[in-house]
């Protein structure tokens, strides 16, 4: 099967149980020698659901070289034909998305409703987005010189090669299929490395791809941890990285060591400003779903709230009231929460809240783990009476926690806003359009949505990334494939002379006149130039140089 070496056990609901093995053949990796493993449990039961064989430092290389063989072809098939693939693999995904569903559910906890609302509806949409979007982004852009016009210049995009997209846990299909879309359409192959939290996502998918019939070898995946995602750098062309800003230093360190190119996706501890004017009732209801979706484990996610003093009770209560009516619970039932995806994150957000409360902070709704579970599920909590020497209000929680302070005017939101390490998203509230947008361009994030949240990770043809430590690089749009490409620059002359005028040989008469020239071409207005041609004795010849660099 399309994991490798691996046994899954047979677990509810899902109710598959896949062929084990000690050796097996499959599409993505070969043949795969047995060593460690790693077990995959339901974050929201505490059940065993898989376990699954570890790809070595040999399996990391040996799927590198195939890849390279499998993308030699790939890169010669036009856009249409790339592109009538992945519509291929859309319509597996909505065939299976039931299964799909039950996969997801079981190795992160989330509800089915974050499935099909999220993972699955942004895998679809990007398909679509990139089948009809990238032959415009990556086509030869015609260039045209400001001087040179003798010249016909271009710039072309070619295929990196060997892409490989190491993700995290909270969107084990958006963060690993979707970012391999573009590269794939872009002419690469692309080997995953998920995370050893949720591995069984990217597997499914990529089998559904090659039952599409991508090409044996072109999309793989490796499971594994820390040591297979080094052995991806040390061999990959290009590292696509999505998670923490300390692991995302590590791999640019690793992958500087080969001056290969990296785009990081890292931590973000986004804003949201609400000012006295705006319309509460939606700003709360947007406050809410934007710090709470998949337990607040989102990179772009709410994480701190600043609220103007006349407007700040009146949110309060209505983000309370909101959050204490959420449900949560297992996939299976109808709820808004469902568990985090490891105790370590659990542990990690019930640090900061026992922090944020000794420095002095108070608890109006959640704050504790959800009694009588056998999961990983924390309450939703809203803090409040925080400040911002606080690590609950400068460090990334990632957790289902709402911070909110009052300030007295903007200009402390937006100060308090942009004390911060990181720069991903941010969100304002307000009325007054004017203001919201001149709020926008002070505000030190990579995007800011003005009475919504989120919602530009869902807009594809625009760029989308972060600024400070929240990363290097965009997706989406022309940047979100072009950063999986070699760009090259090609220069064409028109004129076919036997020989350019600054070629050898050198002359002292030749000399003379690319110093006068000087002159007549760079000097600050059409009068100073003038003045150049009077003082030299040689000033039709002068120009006769002029003429030939701007011709047309």
């Amino acid at each position: 099967m399309s994991s490798g070496i691996f046994l899954f056990l047979l677990f509810s609901p899902i109710q598959y149980r896949y062929p084990s093995h000690d050796v097996i053949r499959n599409p993505f990796h070969g043949i795969l020698r047995v060593k460690d493993k790693i077990e995959v449990r339901n974050p929201a039961s505490g059940e065993r659901v898989a376990e699954l064989d570890v790809a070595t430092a040999e399996d990391v290389v040996a799927a590198v070289t195939r890849a390279r063989k499998a993308q030699l072809l790939w890169k010669e098939k036009d856009f249409k034909e790339r592109a009538g693939l992945f519509y291929r693999f859309r319509d597996l995904l909505l065939d299976h998305q039931e299964k799909i569903a039950d996969i997801v559910t079981a190795e992160t906890g989330k509800p089915r409703a974050e499935v099909y609302g999220a993972e699955l509806f942004y895998l679809c949409d990007a398909i679509g987005f990139w089948a009809k979007s990238s032959q415009r982004f990556l086509k030869p852009e015609k260039i045209r010189p400001h001087l040179l016009k003798t010249k016909k210049v271009f710039s072309t995009y070619n295929p990196i090669g060997v892409v490989g997209i190491i993700s995290p846990w909270n969107f084990p299909l958006v963060l690993t299929l979707g970012d391999a879309i573009p590269a794939l359409m872009a002419g690469n192959a692309v080997i995953i490395k998920p995370s050893e939290l949720t591995p069984l996502s990217a597997l499914f998918g990529a089998e559904l791809a090659v039952q599409a019939g991508l090409p044996e070898n072109l999309l793989q995946v490796v499971v594994g941890g820390s040591t297979t995602a080094e052995m991806l750098i040390d061999h990959a062309d290009m590292i696509s990285f999505t998670g923490s800003v300390e692991t995302g230093q590590k791999v640019m360190a690793r992958a500087a060591q080969r001056l290969i190119p990296v785009s990081l996706e890292l931590g973000g501890k986004d804003p949201m400003i609400v000012l006295k004017d705006a319309d509460l009732k939606r700003a709360a209801n947007a406050c809410v779903c934007g710090a709470l979706m998949n337990s607040g484990q989102v990179c772009t996610s709410i994480e701190r709230v600043y609220v103007e003093e006349p407007a700040y009770d009146d949110f309060v209560k209505r983000v309370v009231d909101k959050v204490k009516s959420l449900r949560q619970g297992s996939s299976q039932d109808e709820v808004e929460l469902g568990s985090m995806s490891s105790l370590e994150q659990l542990e990690r957000v019930e640090c900061q809240v026992e922090k944020a409360v000794n420095g002095g902070a108070r608890i109006l709704a959640g704050g504790r783990r959800k009694p009588n579970s056998k999961g990983f599920y924390y309450e939703p909590t809203v803090m409040v009476d925080v400040n911002h020497d606080m690590e609950i209000m400068r460090e990334e929680t990632f957790g289902p926690v709402i911070p909110i302070m009052k300030v007295t005017d903007r200009e402390e939101a937006l100060r308090l806003a942009n004390d911060c390490r990181y720069g991903l998203d941010s969100s304002i509230f307000t009325r007054d359009s004017k203001a919201g947008w001149k709020m926008a361009e002070r505000i030190e994030a990579g995007s800011v949505c003005i009475n919504d949240c989120m919602v530009n990770f869902i807009i594809p043809e625009v760029p989308m990334g972060g600024i400070k430590q929240s990363g290097i690089g965009r997706r989406h749009g022309a940047e979100g494939i072009r950063k999986y490409c070699r760009q090259k620059t090609v220069v064409i002359d028109r004129l076919g002379l036997e020989s350019e005028f600054t070629w050898f040989p050198m002359s002292k008469r030749k000399t003379e006149f690319l110093r006068k020239g000087l002159g007549l071409l760079f000097r600050s207005g059409w009068r100073d130039r003038l003045r150049t041609l009077k003082r030299e004795h040689h000033a039709s010849e002068i120009v006769a140089i002029g003429r030939k660099f701007s011709k047309d």
